[in-house]
């Protein structure tokens, strides 16, 4: 397979690092990057969600409802 070379600055080299996963190549990460000027809709975390390919943690989503149960109303919500 051919490659290019390419030259990031270090702040996008660590965020393109940070979303490889374990065996991922970084042109793998480049393909299923999405490049949008707006922020993902609650439409978007649902597809995300509910699709097979991006599982979420089942200690990821434990720590979720701990959280919310554990999660109190202030005493003031004016302040």
């Amino acid at each position: 397979m051919r490659g290019k070379t390419v030259t990031l600055d270090l702040d996008a080299y660590q965020r393109l690092r940070a979303r490889k996963r374990p065996g991922e190549t970084f042109s793998s990460v480049v393909r299923r990057a999405r490049f949008t000027d707006s922020p993902p809709t609650g439409e978007d975390l649902l597809k995300w969600a509910n699709d097979a390919s991006n599982p979420v943690p089942e200690k990821f989503l434990m720590s979720v409802e701990e959280a919310a149960n554990q999660d109190a109303p202030p005493d003031d919500p004016w302040s």
